[in-house]
């Protein structure tokens, strides 16, 4: 618990077997009351393996829903289960999860309701050893969509993000995709709601476990990024009909 507010951290795996442990033992559960795993249908002992660790909620796919798809099933539960604070970590250790009490603190103290971890802060992206057309790509896209949503953030897609439970009650998070894009949605919504964010500076790690998608993905995440985001400004402009995903969630236990 922070100052009596439950921190849940959720976990979406996808053949995550090689670097689930060494992510878990990262995490600090005498501030963590649970954690979240969701297995999207991984190939390997995913979901064996997080049994075995102690895993307080593991929930598997029978069928791959997508990254976007992984990330409902997991805020779905942690509502449901009471969070008051929910951390989003990646279970293949390209993000360290001792940041996680300093998002705490953030979303606890009533500072901010959402935290990102941001990989362009600093020089951590590339000291990491993020491929170079990844850093070019995430610095225009960056700079497109802060234009575009009206705000100003040194990143939009890092995976490693905190949420207070006001901000998942109120987006519609399910009405997003269920690919990568859902991370650009989630964003786009809380700006829209007026929700404000705070980032902070994070190391990352890129080695032959973390997962990554290739080119070809990258690609379809780019434009799907930029529809997201000229959707949002022609919304806020009155241009056209608000999109479903604009609407306010109706979260109740």
């Amino acid at each position: 618990m922070y100052k009596d507010k439950k921190v849940v951290v959720v976990m979406p795996a996808y053949n995550a077997a090689r670097t689930l442990e060494k992510t878990y033992r990262e995490v600090p559960r005498e501030l963590v009351d649970e954690v979240v795993l969701c297995d999207d249908a991984s190939k390997d002992e995913t979901t064996a393996l997080a049994t075995q660790l102690g895993v307080d909620h593991v929930i598997t796919h029978p069928s791959n829903r997508g990254y976007g798809g992984n990330q409902k099933s997991l805020y779905n539960k942690a509502l449901d289960i009471g969070a008051d604070i929910v951390i989003m970590v990646h279970p293949d250790y390209q993000y360290t999860p001792k940041l996680i009490p300093t998002m705490c603190n953030i979303i606890g103290e009533g500072l901010y309701p959402v935290v990102l971890a941001s990989r362009i802060l600093g020089k951590g992206a590339l000291k990491g050893g993020m491929p170079l057309y990844k850093y070019v790509a995430n610095r225009f896209l960056t700079a497109v969509q802060n234009l575009l949503v009206n705000y100003k953030l040194s990143e939009y897609h890092t995976g490693y993000r905190a949420f207070s439970r006001e901000v998942l009650e109120t987006i519609s998070f399910d009405a997003n995709d269920d690919d990568f894009v859902f991370d650009n949605e989630m964003l786009s919504q809380i700006i829209y709601h007026g929700f404000d964010i705070a980032e902070v500076t994070c190391p990352t790690k890129y080695f032959e476990e973390a997962s990554s998608i290739n080119f070809a993905r990258s690609s379809k995440y780019g434009l799907g990024v930029l529809r997201v985001s000229l959707q949002h400004r022609l919304a806020k402009w009155g241009l056209i009909e608000e999109p479903k995903i604009y609407a306010r969630a109706s979260y109740f236990v």
